[in-house]
C-alpha cells in the first residue's frame, strides 16, 4: 500500500474526530444554557413557595377548629403547607426581633393567631392569590384576613419572569449558532466528497441510495457528540455538586437526564436536516460548477 493511500483514510478519520469533538462542544454549551434555563424555573418555585402567606385568627377560635381548619387548608390543590403559630409564639417571635417582650410595655399581647400558609409555586401570584382569599373565608368564619406584601410578590414575580425571558431568548440563540456551526461541520465533510457524489450520479444510482450513507454516518456522529456533551455536562454536574452542596435544591439528576435527552434528540435532528440539505446540494450541481464549491 502505497504512502498516499494509507495518508486518506488517516485524513478522514482524523476529520471525524475533530467534527465529533467539535459538535460535542458546541452540545455542551448549549447543554449548560438548558441546565441554566431549568435552574432559573426551579429557583423560581423554590422561591415562590419558600414564601410564607398569614392567616390571620380571630382570639376566640378553639383548638379543635385550628386543627380541622388546617387539615381542610392541607387537603386544598393550592397549599403546599401550612404552619400554625400561637399568640405567645407570635409575641415571642416580635421580642426576639426588637430585643423587648410587647407585653412589657403595652401590658397585654395584641397580635394574633396566625397559619402560615406556603402556597405551590403556580398560585403564588396576586391573580391567583385573590380568588384563594375568597374561597379562604368560606372555610372559617374565624379567618380574619390573609396577610402577604403583594408589591413585594409581584416584583419578585416580574424580575423572575424578566430572567426567565432572557434565558430562553439566549438558549434560542444559541440554538441558531449551534445548528449553523454543526451544519457548516457536516457540509464540509461533505464537501470532499462532492466528486463521489457526482459518480455514483453517473453510474444511475438513485438519489435516496447516494444519501443513506452520509445520513447514516452523520447520524451516528451526533449521537456520539450528544453522547461526549452529556459525559462533559455530568461531570461538571458532579463537580458543582460536590462544591456547592445548594445547588441540588434546583438541580438533580433528573433535570440532567432531561437536559441529555433534549441534547440526543437536537444532535439528531441537526445532523440529518444539515445532511440532507448538504448532499441534495452537491446532488443538483452540474460537474462543471463543482470545482467552484
Amino acid at each position: 500500500m502505497s504512502k498516499q493511500s494509507r495518508v486518506k483514510p488517516l485524513r478522514f478519520v482524523n476529520a471525524k474526530i475533530t467534527a465529533t469533538i467539535s459538535i460535542s462542544l458546541v452540545l455542551f454549551l448549549f447543554g449548560i444554557v438548558l441546565l441554566l434555563s431549568l435552574f432559573t424555573n426551579n429557583f423560581s418555585n423554590y422561591m415562590k413557595e419558600t414564601m410564607s402567606f398569614d392567616l390571620l385568627l380571630e382570639d376566640s377560635i378553639s383548638d379543635d377548629q385550628i386543627a380541622h381548619l388546617q387539615d381542610r387548608l392541607n387537603q386544598t390543590e393550592f397549599v403546599k403547607s401550612t404552619q400554625y403559630i400561637s399568640k405567645e409564639d407570635a409575641a415571642k417571635q416580635i421580642g426576639m426581633e426588637l430585643d423587648h417582650q410587647v407585653e412589657d410595655f403595652l401590658g397585654f399581647n395584641p397580635l394574633p393567631a396566625i397559619i402560615a400558609v406556603n402556597f405551590y409555586s403556580q398560585y403564588a401570584n396576586s391573580d391567583s392569590l385573590s380568588r384563594i382569599q375568597m374561597q379562604l373565608k368560606g372555610f372559617s368564619s374565624s379567618i380574619k384576613s390573609m396577610d402577604y406584601q403583594e408589591e413585594l410578590l409581584d416584583m419578585a414575580n416580574d424580575n423572575l419572569r424578566r430572567i426567565a425571558i432572557f434565558v430562553l431568548l439566549f438558549a434560542l440563540l444559541l440554538l441558531f449558532i449551534s445548528y449553523a456551526l454543526i451544519s457548516s461541520t457536516i457540509r464540509l465533510m461533505i464537501y470532499s466528497k462532492r466528486f463521489l457524489i457526482y459518480t455514483m450520479q453517473l453510474v444511475g444510482a438513485k438519489r435516496s441510495f447516494i444519501r443513506r450513507p452520509f445520513v447514516r454516518s452523520n447520524l451516528l456522529l451526533g449521537i456520539l457528540a450528544a453522547f461526549l456533551a452529556c459525559g462533559l455536562l455530568a461531570g461538571l454536574f458532579y463537580y458543582l455538586s460536590r462544591k456547592i452542596q445548594d445547588i441540588l435544591l434546583y438541580i438533580n439528576w433528573e433535570s440532567l437526564a432531561i437536559t441529555g435527552a433534549c441534547l440526543l434528540v437536537l444532535g439528531i435532528l441537526i445532523a440529518w436536516i444539515s445532511t440532507q440539505l448538504a448532499v441534495n446540494k452537491y446532488l443538483r450541481m452540474e460537474r462543471e460548477t463543482l470545482n467552484y464549491y
